[in-house]
């Protein structure tokens, strides 16, 4: 008789799929509580974007406590793990005075004076980028090494001892009871995992689509929210996509572009009018962090059938603006591509439609003109698009910090399941300006306190105490209001 193989079974408290920054954060603040937790991750490697994609860099802005700080206390103690920078060369600042050789974009170096809570800034400057003073005296970010950060991450996630992950793996089914309560989640390996919660941490909303959720993408037209600066038509307009890339001394590693390959490639810009402005940040060891700002339009990304494809052009525009970079400004001339990103830095994708749409209204009445109850987590980037075809381009500053509701993790109409990735529940506008790093460990670390939280009263999502989880966050150093209060501000001065 022939042997029939049986589906492994697993039963856990809660299954997060997606080990970005979302995903992560959300295992490690759940896991804390002592609730059992599977990560799931389609990648052969945590931290999304901030590791994978090469955005590894923290930029400037209100709210980036809690884990996040955690992790930068953490990736001190590994050489060469991370750093803050401080903005020293801006294209527009040159413009002004008329220096030359003009750079091709931003320089931003690590400075050892900074502190984390120097970080915690980005609202004020009224003018952006025209506001040098404002600039160099306020906005640092923290750039870090991403094999540091991803092995920071992993211990982190083993310390509870009650999360298991599992990378290289995705989901191919859910299984729910059509009352908007999951019960089990199939993943490719033939494994059926049955919880009791569920958090879509992925990009894209695949777990919430996958479940039914009712989903959005590109941008409303301005009487769906009735936001000022909303097109008057829907458009399919999406955000632009990066891919990031690592130069630096030649050394004695093994490069990842062949002289030949690199001379292959025209040394124009092709795709636009003229290359576009890049972001170049110091790593800890002087290597520098390139991001062209964008180097695909959103919609050309999305017309691609294949990302690999995709993935193949924006590698033949790295290799063609490395090599704008060194022959248009001298102090990168003797540089190398060190390192290429494995996955492209992706701004935009589809978000759910939540129990509470966080808007562009939001964002302009800031905490003062809030009413929500349930903030937990606040912010100040701006809306911020990159791409001419955005409609919107540039960034527009914010006069103060907002929050971001409980009730935006909450697909409409469903129980026991969370998103905490750039795909929850925000129009298209509050998209560009809540879509950082640190803001997405914050909804994860929201995510997974209130189904610690949930776990222990047996209760659904929606039928959480805001108080109560607005506290436990309070405990885990989150910050919830602005100024910050003294007891925080006296516990990040501790690195």
């Amino acid at each position: 008789m022939m042997k029939t193989s049986q589906k492994e079974h697993l039963n856990v408290d809660l299954v997060i799929i997606g080990a970005g920054s979302g995903g992560v954060a959300a295992a490690i603040a759940a896991g804390r509580l002592g609730i059992t937790v599977l990560l799931v991750e389609k990648q052969h490697g945590l931290g999304g974007n901030a590791s994978l994609g090469g955005v590894n860099v923290w930029e400037m802005g209100v709210g980036g406590t809690g884990i996040p700080f955690e992790i930068y206390k953490r990736l001190k103690t590994k050489a060469d793990g991370v750093g803050i920078y401080r903005f020293n060369i801006h294209r527009k600042w040159q413009l002004k005075r008329g220096e030359q050789p003009l750079h091709p974009g931003a320089e931003l170096t690590i400075d050892p004076s900074l502190r984390y809570i120097d970080t915690l800034l980005r609202h004020g400057s009224e003018t952006g980028i025209d506001n040098e003073a404002f600039v160099r005296a306020n906005w640092h970010g923290v750039p870090f090494d991403p094999h540091a950060y991803q092995e920071v991450l992993g211990e982190l996630l083993a310390e509870p001892g009650c999360i298991s992950v599992r990378l290289g793996t995705t989901f191919k089914r859910v299984i729910d009871d059509g009352n908007g309560r999951l019960r089990a989640v199939e993943l490719d390996d033939g494994t059926l995992v049955h919880a009791r919660y569920f958090i879509d941490a992925t990009d894209n909303a695949y777990l919430c689509a996958a479940a039914g959720a009712q989903l959005c993408v590109g941008q409303e037209s301005r009487d769906v929210y009735g936001e000022p600066d909303a097109p008057l038509q829907p458009t399919q307009r999406l955000n632009g996509v990066s891919l990031i890339y690592r130069i630096g001394d030649a050394g004695n590693g093994k490069l990842p572009v062949s002289a030949a390959e690199l001379d292959a490639v025209p040394g124009q810009c092709w795709w636009a009018a003229d290359f576009p402005l890049a972001s170049i940040v110091q790593y800890p060891n002087g290597d520098l962090n390139v991001n062209m700002l964008p180097t695909m339009e959103g919609v050309e990304f999305a017309g691609f059938e294949r990302y690999e494809t995709a993935y193949a052009e924006c590698r033949r525009r790295v290799l063609a603006h490395f090599r704008y970079l060194t022959e248009t400004y001298p102090p990168y001339r003797n540089y190398v591509i060190k390192w290429i990103a494995p996955r492209l830095g992706v701004r935009e994708g589809r978000r759910i439609v939540a129990t509470y749409q966080l808007t562009q209204h939001d964002l302009l009445k800031g905490l003062t003109g809030q009413d929500h109850p349930d903030s937990i987590a606040i912010a100040d980037h701006p809306m911020d698009t990159h791409g001419s075809t955005t409609g919107r381009a540039g960034c527009v500053e914010l006069d103060q910090p907002y929050g971001v509701p409980f009730r935006s993790l909450i697909p409409k109409g469903f129980r026991n399941l969370l998103i905490a990735s750039r795909a929850a529940g925000f129009s298209s506008l509050a998209a560009s300006s809540c879509r950082l790093t640190r803001t997405m460990m914050q909804l994860g670390q929201a995510a997974g306190t209130a189904a610690g939280l949930a776990s222990e009263q047996d209760s659904d999502f929606s039928e959480l105490d805001p108080a109560k989880l607005r506290e436990s966050l309070k405990q885990q150093h989150v910050q919830l209001t602005y100024p910050m209060d003294d007891h925080l501000k006296n516990y990040l001065t501790h690195e």
